[in-house]
């Protein structure tokens, strides 16, 4: 098969698969949207949710157009004004692909519960193609923005890439700021509604009663979705760029590497298109159906991968055959398949980990926080091992280049990733709105099921995302080390000793704060819960309606205000340390927070879903079920393990990312 074209229109190729993601996210948005709403009791709730999410998005953005318009008056001054627009191009694609990935799914809750009424495979095709819009209009919006600027910079700009570093910075610091606000917000909503309404006043979770359960379901949305959509719109920029600048560096006088993480993207948009069409129920296999769907993507992905790699290096890249160039991009599947079976035993309720926890809970609270937390600390190993063997194997067969593109075609498929992910808290939020408007039973029997599986699925893609952060790092470090011209970083140097320490001290450090501010904000939480419990007469008796936005406006607030400083940190930190210490000490701040970033977020997502699942299996009538001692303690490793997986864990990934584009921005200032 002659695929040549693909060399001579290689631009066109990719921004044509770009936009096909786009208009296919369109057309499914479309189908969601022309489903019923429900009655107007659900759409009270609904547009409360709506509402709630459109405050906060509003709010949260404005103070990041302010950062970052200071952010671009900087760049522009000391780098130049294309620089300046690349991170605007970043910036504002990755806001876009947050904004209406979560709009979408703030409007598909309430259709997911209306569908729910007519059974399982209704409420799950109709919750699956809202996450599909979210997943499909991240890869699209990334691939489209790398092409079209690559293009404005070949044009305007004579083939300078270092704009291209700027691009991948602006979409990083997006996602941290939606990471971590969003994930501020949602986690001190659910912890500090929950420690009143299921611990104090006992009563069930989404009750309408709780005048904190709004802003718990609106915080599903924009940490779940709208921060997801986010973070792998620049963790899938981020390693599209790190290859190319990689290839440029490697092979400065082949065009070809820089076009070949471009073309693998539009490859595998394809290849989720496609799966899209086989995520089907059969019976009960809820989980089955979605990994149907990436299966038969990665199987197109692999056909794809092969004739292409043919195409654009039919000799091969220097003395690296067009074969193993092939394998490595085999690689990056492979990786994903791994995370993805790894985590789901570590999460999954079919499984010992959760189990394990669930006994632990008859015991008491603390057994549950210490058999949770060893669940957490078991769950690092196999995936580095993965990704220690990934790394080995993708270098041997072709080298540097091998792990970049090994990382592109992991990252080309958060297309239906992020669709798996993505169909969660739709459900979660279409229990919400079914419990809060007194829906018959029937629709939270299929509703919970859905949104367990959602837990390990949103699991699943964080660990996802990190492992894939890890090697879009390393690249970004290769190209760091090329850029310094030195690839050398001796132990026996007391720069890179220290580098380390500070590199290996960051990531806790910035999950500290973000943990902290959870605190804080449960804290004002539980205090006005309480407040409206005690002041407002019949609301335990349902005579009584809670005042709603007063918890929406608490949590928003205390979101923006506490993601600040952890993202003014991660930005300042390689600057600090790269003009006062050296190029060397920097270089080992990178390699510290990459090592110690995998852990800790790996631990900290894996256990709180471990722990989330551990709550929702004895809920389904295990060790007691709901009201149960073991139920207890269950809700305390729950609520201890929100903010591990859906704050801090999630958040160290761009904040590892940051750290490294910031240096690689700044490095020919320190040579």
């Amino acid at each position: 098969m002659d695929l040549s074209f693909l060399f001579v229109h290689k631009l066109i190729i990719s921004f044509a698969g770009g936009i096909l993601a786009i208009l296919y996210a369109l057309f499914l948005s479309y189908r969601v949207l022309s489903h019923e709403k429900g009655d107007k009791k659900m759409n009270n709730i609904a547009d409360a949710i709506a509402e709630g999410a459109k405050a906060y998005m509003k709010r949260q953005y404005t103070v990041i157009a302010a950062i970052g318009a200071l952010i671009f008056v900087i760049l522009y001054l000391a780098l130049g004004p294309i620089t300046a627009i690349g991170f605007a191009v970043g910036a504002v694609f990755s806001a876009v692909a947050g904004i209406i990935g979560m709009t979408i799914a703030v409007r598909s809750n309430i259709r997911t519960a209306q569908a729910a009424k007519k059974g399982l495979s209704q409420a799950f095709d109709l919750a699956f193609k809202g996450g599909a819009v979210t997943g499909l209009l991240v890869a699209g919006l990334a691939l489209t923005s790398i092409t079209g600027f690559y293009w404005f910079l070949e044009r305007f700009a004579s083939g300078n890439l270092q704009p291209l570093i700027a691009l991948g910075f602006g979409g990083s610091l997006i996602s941290v700021f939606a990471r971590l606000g969003g994930g501020i917000f949602t986690k001190s909503a659910d912890v500090g509604t929950d420690m009143v309404g299921k611990i104090e006043k006992g009563i069930p979770e989404d009750d309408p009663r709780n005048p904190g359960v709004i802003a718990d379901l609106v915080g599903d949305n924009v940490g779940d979705d709208a921060g997801m959509a986010a973070d792998l719109f620049e963790t899938y920029v981020i390693t599209a760029v790190a290859a190319m600048i990689l290839g440029h560096l490697t092979f400065p006088f082949n065009q070809s590497v820089l076009f070949f993480p471009m073309l693998i993207g539009a490859i595998s948009i394809v290849a989720s298109i496609v799966g899209t069409w086989f995520v089907k129920i059969i019976g009960n296999g809820v989980m089955r159906a979605l990994y149907q769907g990436l299966i038969v993507s990665i199987v197109v992905a692999i056909i794809g991968f092969y004739f292409l790699t043919g195409s654009i290096f039919p000799q091969g890249l220097d003395k690296i055959s067009s074969f193993n160039l092939f394998l490595t991009s085999i690689i990056g599947l492979v990786v994903t398949i791994g995370l993805v079976g790894i985590t789901e035993y570590f999460t999954s309720k079919s499984f010992g980990p959760v189990k394990t926890i669930a006994n632990a809970s008859t015991t008491g609270h603390g057994t549950n926080v210490i058999a949770g937390l060893a669940v957490s600390m078991k769950s690092t190993m196999a995936p580095i091992l993965l990704i220690a063997a990934a790394i080995l194997v993708s270098y041997n067969l072709a080298g540097l280049y091998g792990i970049a593109i090994a990382a592109m075609s992991m990252l080309s498929l958060a297309g239906i990733v992020v669709a798996i992910d993505a169909f969660g808290p739709i459900t979660d939020n279409a229990g919400g709105i079914a419990e809060m408007a007194g829906l018959d039973k029937k629709v939270r029997d299929i509703t919970d099921p859905l949104d367990a599986v959602g837990n390990t699925t949103k699991a699943v893609t964080k660990a996802y995302a990190i492992g894939s952060a890890g090697l879009a790092a390393l690249v970004l470090f290769a190209s760091y080390t090329e850029e310094i011209k030195s690839g050398v970083f001796s132990l026996a140097d007391p720069h890179v000793l220290v580098g380390l320490f500070i590199g290996g001290a960051l990531p806790y450090f910035f999950a500290a704060l973000a943990m902290e501010a959870v605190g804080k904000a449960s804290v004002a939480i539980v205090d006005e819960v309480r407040r409206q419990f005690k002041e407002i007469k019949g609301l335990m008796s349902g005579k009584a309606k809670p005042e709603y936005g007063k918890a929406v406006d608490i949590v928003t607030k205390a979101a923006i205000r506490e993601m600040i400083l952890p993202t003014v940190i991660t930005v300042l930190a390689p600057i600090v340390v790269g003009f006062l210490l050296g190029p060397k000490a920097l270089g080992g701040l990178l390699m510290g927070s990459i090592i110690t970033g995998l852990f800790l977020g790996i631990s900290m997502t894996t256990g709180g879903a471990a722990w989330d699942n551990t709550k929702k299996y004895i809920e389904e009538g295990k060790y007691g079920g709901k009201g149960s001692f073991a139920h207890q303690s269950a809700v305390t490793g729950d609520t201890v393990g929100d903010p591990y997986k859906d704050t801090a864990g999630p958040a160290i990934n761009p904040m590892i990312k940051v750290l490294n584009i910031v240096a690689l921005l700044i490095a020919g200032f320190l040579v």
